[in-house]
């Protein structure tokens, strides 16, 4: 797949959505990028806000309206559409409202582009990957949610700040649930190419003894709601880590990234969504890498499976 001929549908012109298409526009990751939004007055402001832009990008064509037709021959397609999360809210607690949505729509988009890689994320984002994969009938792989690629980005920008280094240089990853029971993976945690619960101060004192990654993990698995709290949603980050997937896709990068899709005896783990280090390439996920974890780091992906698993149950899916 070639990004110069390449287009990327979003649908759900909120401020996730917009997020995503900006930022794609931004890094020039699609040559044509299509919004779809039941609003009409809604997306084809937005349309026209992105469009008044277009110069500063790199050479693209923005459309987009109520109209599904506007997703015709997308090769990538960012679902965001559903009900938001407002303060106080766990993202399981949209799972009932939001399966709704995903059930009437997503079939009527994978008619429109039967060849596209479908990345959800709405929340809660695992449910929902479980969910589309009864409702439409295409390979695991293409149907998959961004799952922890931003809560991942959330622990590489702590842990670089306490560490006193660039982000680029933090390997650590967010796995399980996108939501409460994420967990860092620790005990394959580097920085460059130093173990990080070796990581030391230039007095030679340990920066992540085990009760700093303790809260630093609590803290990337709450960030969300600090965030909604005081101004109303998560976007930006959320729409360049959208962004980071799509590129991977169009681009046929093979970059590993923690997304989340339907499990098969991962760990002991299987009929449910979790993030997971993956390989993601022009046709979705090409690999779910099965990463080493401790023991302690193999209760918590069990936990956060049963959790995962009870709202799937309760909605019947």
């Amino acid at each position: 797949m070639e990004t110069q001929h390449s287009k990327l549908a979003v649908i759900g012109a909120g401020s996730v959505g917009t997020s995503v298409a900006y930022a794609t526009l931004i890094k020039g990751f699609a040559r044509n990028v299509a919004l779809y939004d039941i609003n009409t007055t809604k997306v084809e402001a937005e349309v026209l806000d992105l469009a008044h832009g277009s110069q500063f990008f790199a050479p693209s064509s923005v459309t987009g309206g109520d109209d599904l037709a506007v997703v015709e021959n997308s090769d990538v397609v960012v679902v965001t559409a559903g009900a938001r999360q407002k303060p106080g809210q766990t993202r399981l607690d949209l799972a009932e409202a939001n399966t709704g949505i995903l059930r009437d729509l997503l079939p009527k988009l994978v008619e429109r582009a039967p060849n596209a890689v479908y990345v959800l994320v709405t929340n809660p984002c695992d449910v929902l990957t479980v969910a589309a994969q009864h409702l439409v009938d295409l390979p695991a792989g293409r149907v998959f949610s961004s799952g922890t690629v931003l809560d991942t980005s959330r622990l590489r920008w702590k842990v670089a700040r306490a560490a006193g280094v660039s982000s680029d240089s933090v390997h650590a990853i967010m796995a399980g649930e996108h939501g409460d029971s994420e967990f860092a993976m620790w005990s394959s945690a580097t920085i460059g190419q130093v173990p990080l619960a070796q990581w030391t101060n230039s007095d030679g004192d340990l920066v992540f003894p085990e009760e700093v990654r303790d809260e630093l993990e609590y803290e990337v698995a709450h960030a969300a709601y600090k965030v909604i709290e005081g101004k109303g949603a998560t976007n930006y980050a959320i729409g360049v880590a959208g962004a980071r997937i799509v590129n991977a896709i169009l681009s046929d990068s093979h970059a590993v990234l923690p997304v989340s899709a339907v499990l098969e005896d991962y760990h002991g783990v299987s009929g449910v969504a979790m993030s997971v280090p993956c390989v993601v390439a022009k046709d979705g996920i090409s690999r779910q890498l099965k990463f080493p974890m401790n023991d302690a780091e193999l209760g918590k992906f069990h936990a956060s499976a049963d959790a995962l698993r009870a709202t799937g149950a309760r909605l019947g899916i």
